[in-house]
């Protein structure tokens, strides 16, 4: 990525040499040549001079990398991100993220004043709102408040958010497919909101809800499918195995942690974990387990961060997952691929991987490749749940 403040050789996380996915987009570039040079009636902002710089919505870290010699505080929901923001910054020499950017997740404090806020949209309007409240008592009347993203993710709903909670708002014109949003919280007449936002939000799953009938769920903004159960989800708990034998059991990709929280429910003695790469996601997983399970039951584990990757080798019984197939904007495959090795790895030999996902996905063909084995447990025209066994001494794939 060639920018105003340097050129720099960027990756996702995990890094994969087969993946054609850029770590950065034409809104990044965008913004930086923003801040450089100005756009329109807008200037060029004195970075130098300019205080706390505060990046919201980074996606692979590719901004706090650009501008890691201002000391910029990067909020994340994505521990991916961080752990991509940290080697592109050692990948450019720049030094540890902990000695250049100060790393923040979307469940922490923000800096007590923000300057310049840069905001990366997200494809959640959701988790922009939840940010834009969070971070609205920190920002002034002098703050800059730029924000950025493709076309295709700014709509007039996403400028009525800033609008809304931080003051006047407009656009740019479009360049490469990216367009720039301008916020002026110092403009008279603008007004802040006082009060937290509305999430979290809470629902109880309805008797249709199979395992997880009449739980409590808690989700924060960002989860998919905050205020109901989606449909795959539901389809899953009507399928899963919840008489575990006090087995360790997996919740991947755990959302708002339901799957997981119906297996505790269930099987008091069953050994729970909460995994995904989403702060958002594993502090919902957190408060859904908590609002449901009785007092004194065995504590559940809760991880963010990519898939099982921090799990002992054959140490688990059980994995449940209902994978993603998008990465920001992009349809992928990749996760669930990754989910499913990983998966397999601390799977104990008879252990079990359960699966969900759109039946067009085709999972079970990769599935046999990795398990050699692959099962049907229930199907429906839109969803299937898939089952995989660990055998024995099989090969591992090349």
């Amino acid at each position: 990525m060639t920018t105003p403040f340097g050129s720099y050789e960027l990756t996702r996380f995990p890094a994969d040499p087969r993946d054609r996915l850029q770590a950065w987009d034409a809104a990044d570039e965008y913004l930086l040549r923003h801040l450089d040079a100005g756009t329109g009636d807008r200037g060029p902002v004195d970075l130098a001079d300019a205080g706390q710089i505060t990046v919201l919505g980074d996606r692979w870290g590719a901004l706090t990398t650009a501008l890691a010699a201002y000391h910029p505080t990067q909020i994340t929901d994505s521990s991916l991100t961080r752990s991509a923001t940290e080697g592109n910054l050692d990948r450019a020499g720049i030094g540890t993220a902990k000695t250049t950017v100060t790393l923040l997740t979307t469940q922490d404090a923000p800096p007590a004043r923000i300057d310049v806020l840069l905001v990366r949209v997200p494809k959640s309007l959701a988790l922009l709102e939840d940010q834009l409240y969070r971070v609205a008592p920190h920002v002034h009347a002098g703050t800059v408040v730029v924000g950025a993203g493709m076309v295709k993710e700014i709509h007039t709903s996403t400028l009525r958010l800033f609008e809304k909670i931080l003051g006047p708002t407009k656009t740019s014109l479009a360049e490469k497919k990216a367009r720039l949003i301008f916020c002026t919280p110092g403009t008279p007449g603008a007004t802040r909101p006082t009060t937290p936002g509305p999430w979290p939000l809470t629902y109880t799953v309805d008797a249709e809800g199979g395992s997880g009938a009449g739980l409590t769920v808690v989700n924060h903004a960002g989860i998919f499918c905050a205020d109901r159960l989606d449909v795959g989800t539901r389809f899953f708990l009507q399928n899963i195995p919840t008489n575990t034998n006090g087995a360790r059991v997996v919740d991947l990709g755990c959302g708002n942690g339901v799957v997981g929280t119906a297996v505790a429910v269930a099987d008091e003695d069953a050994e729970v974990v909460f995994t995904d790469e989403s702060y958002q996601a594993v502090a919902s997983a957190r408060a859904t387990y908590e609002a449901n399970v009785r007092p004194g039951r065995r504590t559940a584990e809760f991880h963010v961060g990519d898939g099982v990757a921090m799990l002992e080798p054959g140490s688990v019984d059980l994995v449940l997952n209902n994978p993603p197939f998008h990465s920001h904007q992009a349809t992928s495959d990749a996760t669930a691929l990754r989910m499913f090795a990983q998966s397999r790895k601390v799977l104990r030999t008879g252990g079990e991987l359960w699966v969900v996902a759109n039946r067009h996905m085709g999972y079970h063909t990769h599935l046999r490749r990795l398990f050699g084995n692959s099962e049907v447990v229930a199907s429906e025209p839109k969803f299937v749940v898939l089952r995989a066994v660990k055998r024995e001494n099989r090969p591992r794939p090349m």
